[in-house]
C-alpha cells in the first residue's frame, strides 16, 4: 500500500464513477474481486458479487438505471492495505466503501455501506 497515493486513488475512483465510464471504473478492480453491497442484494438476490465479469454485469445495469449518479468525496480513511472512501451520492446518502488491495494495487475486496434513509 505504500506505493499507492490513497488520496489520488480516491479522487480518481470518484472521477471514474462520475464519468459513468464502466471501463474506467472497472480498471480499479482485480479479476478476483469480491464486492459486498446491500444494493446488490436487492438487485441481484445476493449481496455478494464475485468476479470481474459478474461485477461488470451488475454495474452495467446499475449505471443504466441511475443516469443521474454522482459522488461527492467527503473523506479518505487509511487502513492497512485498504482505505475507506466516504462520499455523498446523488440521493444525498452518505456512503462508505472500504477497498482492500492486492499486491498489484487493484481492489480485491470491497464493502459498500449506506446511510439508512430517513423515513
Amino acid at each position: 500500500m505504500a506505493s499507492i497515493d490513497m488520496d489520488a486513488f480516491a479522487a480518481d475512483w470518484i472521477a471514474a464513477w462520475n464519468s459513468h465510464d464502466l471501463n474506467r471504473i472497472i480498471a480499479h478492480y482485480g479479476s478476483d474481486i469480491v464486492f459486498l453491497s446491500p444494493i446488490a442484494e436487492k438487485l441481484m438476490g445476493n449481496g455478494k458479487v464475485a468476479g470481474l465479469d459478474r461485477l461488470r454485469r451488475y454495474w452495467t445495469a446499475g449505471l443504466a438505471s441511475q443516469t443521474d449518479l454522482k459522488f461527492e468525496l467527503l473523506h479518505v480513511l487509511r487502513g492497512h492495505e485498504c482505505l475507506t472512501i466516504l462520499y455523498r451520492n446523488h440521493k444525498q446518502q452518505i456512503v462508505a466503501e472500504t477497498l482492500e488491495f492486492d499486491g498489484d494495487g487493484k481492489i480485491q475486496r470491497a464493502f459498500a455501506c449506506y446511510q439508512l434513509e430517513q423515513g
